[in-house]
Order: C-alpha cells, then structure tokens, then sequence
C-alpha cells in the first residue's frame, strides 16, 4: 500500500490488450501529465509482430494544442472514424496520437490523418487512387452537393459514422467540379475504408442523389443476379407499389430485412441493391420475395427443416392473436429487438 502505483492486468488479445491499454494511458496522462513520456518504449515495442501478420506494431505522431481538437472531433467522433476505416487502433495520449495495428493499418491510418490535415490548406487530392483497394470513388452532381453533404457536414458525418468510412470530395488544386461551376457539373466523393463499408456507404450516397435526380444512377439498369461466391452486388427492379411496402414506415422493413439477411440492402429510386456473399445475397433475394407473397396471402415455405438460417415454432390457434396483436405490431416489435425477420407461413403439407 506504500507504493505510489498498482499493477492492471489486461487479458485477452493482441489487438484487444492494445486497445484498452492506451485507453487506459488516455486518461492517466489527462490525470498525471508527462506519466507516459516516462514509459514510452514499453508501450510502443510491446507485442511487436506478435499478430497473425507478424508486422504487428505501433507508430506515433505528434500534435500542436490546436490540431489535437481537430483531429479528435466532436466527442471523438474523428479518431473512431479513423480507427474504423483504417482497422488500426487510434488513441492519443497527450499530445501524442498512437496508431497500432499491422504494417498496413498503420500505414492507411497515418495516411488519412494526413489527408484530414490537409484538407485545413485547401482541396485534397488522393493520387493513383484508381489503384487502391480501400477507396471508392463516386461522383455527385453538382446540385446535390449541399443534399449529400447536410449543414456543416451533418449528413456526411452520419454515414461515416453508420458506416465506419471516412469521406470527403477532392479536387485537384484549382479546379472545381468536371465540368466547372453550375449545372450540370459534378464533383469526386472519395470513401476511405473496408470493402464492405465502402460498398455501405456508397450506396446510400446514390440513394441520396436519386432522390434528388431521380434517374442519375438508374436509368437503364436492368435486373441482376451474380453466382460470385465471394462480396459482389445484385439488383431487383421493384414495381410502384412493392417499394414503399419493402421499403416500411421509415425504411423498418428494408432494415429488417437487411440485419437478418446479413447482407447490405439499398433502395436507389426503384432499384434494390444488394450486396454480400454469395448466402446473404440469396437470402436477400428470397426474404424479398416471401415479404412481397405476404401481400396476395399466405406464404408456403417447404423446406424449412433444410434450412440453416431459420426456426419453425408451432403456435396453438388460440395464441396466434397474443402473438400478432394489432396487424402484426408485436412481431414487428420482436423483430427490431432481435434483428431477425418472422412471419406466419404454410409449410408443404398446407399446414
């Protein structure tokens, strides 16, 4: 009890022992500043290589007062979207921000840290970005800038956020747009991150420029099924009438749908896009279409048994109400709460 500190024993793994060490130096340096100065070279040499990869390790950068707030963001709201769309731990200790993670974590989140910055001089352009396999490129037009963007960057950073992406439009010095100022130009959104939060992200984005143009992602697109067995996307061409009953009040159905498919599901104007695995894709697909039988009656699913992303429960007759309620409104609730997608079928023998 003399001693001036205690020993904290963290388990588990590599990654995970990171993260919630230099969570814990965070705030032991708020509290006793210049602590990790003193213990630096433990810190950053720990477990170095002792990953999967073997090039596991830490690098660090250091920061001005004023840049410290910009690159935390509001409630830490830019060091998570760092940390998410690089895959490498980012803390800062002091004035001192810590990326661990392997050799090309580590990499990609200094990388964005510096795009981030550079963005403060003027407009950012990312060379050779046509070469890269963790960014997407779309392009806006013009007039749905604003739309995309939000006040003060609001919408942008709600789809970061969801996505775990990092995004912002670039130029090259000087120029602005395609096709310069006013109609008809369009300016390069560049989304930084996993293939699949890429893919997220950027679908919303054109969900949220077909709304605005309708037509500037759609026009011509036809039906499309991919037999891909790894990350691909299909689209399905709804009908007036079945988008807004995918879609659901405030897009509940699409969203339960999506969790329990495991797939990515966004409606650009009359066209679902679907991305994922080959299983998830399918499965997309056909809890689409069972959602969309619902509507002329009775759905029969005969191979329930073979399935492995379902569970048959027997309900008694006199219980069917209790379970329903109100058109379904006990269902739908269960179904939010647990992610998955439930309703009542006919099995092969019509029963």
């Amino acid at each position: 009890r003399g001693r001036d500190y205690e020993k904290l024993a963290i388990f588990g793994s590599v990654r995970g022992r990171r993260g919630a060490e230099l969570k814990v130096l965070s705030a032991v340096e708020t509290k006793v500043p210049g602590y990790y100065s003193k213990i630096k070279d433990d810190v950053c040499n720990r477990d170095k290589g002792k990953d999967d990869s073997g090039t596991w390790g830490t690098d660090t950068m250091t920061f001005q007062d004023d840049e410290l707030s910009y690159a935390l963001g509001k409630q830490g709201g830019t060091r998570k979207k760092l940390e998410c769309s690089s895959g490498a731990i980012v803390q800062y200790i002091g004035h001192v921000a810590l990326f661990s993670g392997t050799k090309a974590q580590r990499r990609k989140a200094k990388e964005y840290m510096k795009w981030l910055f550079d963005q403060l001089e003027g407009p950012v352009w990312v060379d050779g970005w046509e070469d890269r396999d963790d960014c997407t490129v779309v392009e806006i037009p013009s007039d749905c800038i604003g739309y995309i963007t939000g006040a003060r960057r609001a919408t942008l950073v709600a789809m970061e956020e969801e996505w775990g992406v990092l995004m912002f439009f670039m130029n090259k010095h000087g120029e602005k747009g395609e096709k310069g100022k006013g109609r008809g130009g369009s300016e390069m959104l560049i989304i930084c991150g996993p293939q699949r939060s890429r893919r997220g992200a950027e679908l919303k984005v054109m969900s949220g420029v077909e709304t605005k143009t309708p037509g500037y992602f759609t026009r011509g697109v036809r039906d499309k099924t991919t037999n891909t067995k790894g990350f691909d996307t299909d689209r399905l061409i709804f009908k007036d009438d079945e988008l807004s009953y995918s879609l659901g009040k405030q897009g509940t159905t699409r969203k339960k749908l999506e969790h329990a498919a495991g797939a990515i599901l966004e409606y650009v104007g009359h066209v679902a896009f679907i991305a994922g695995d080959l299983k998830q894709r399918r499965r997309c697909r056909e809890f689409i279409d069972w959602l969309l039988a619902q509507r002329r009656g009775s759905v029969t699913i005969k191979d329930v048994s073979d399935r492995e992303d379902c569970t048959e429960m027997h309900i008694p007759d006199n219980c069917k109400g209790w379970v329903t309620v109100n058109r379904g409104s006990e269902l739908r609730r269960m179904e939010q709460e647990t992610g998955t997608y439930m309703f009542m079928a006919l099995d092969a023998r019509g029963e």
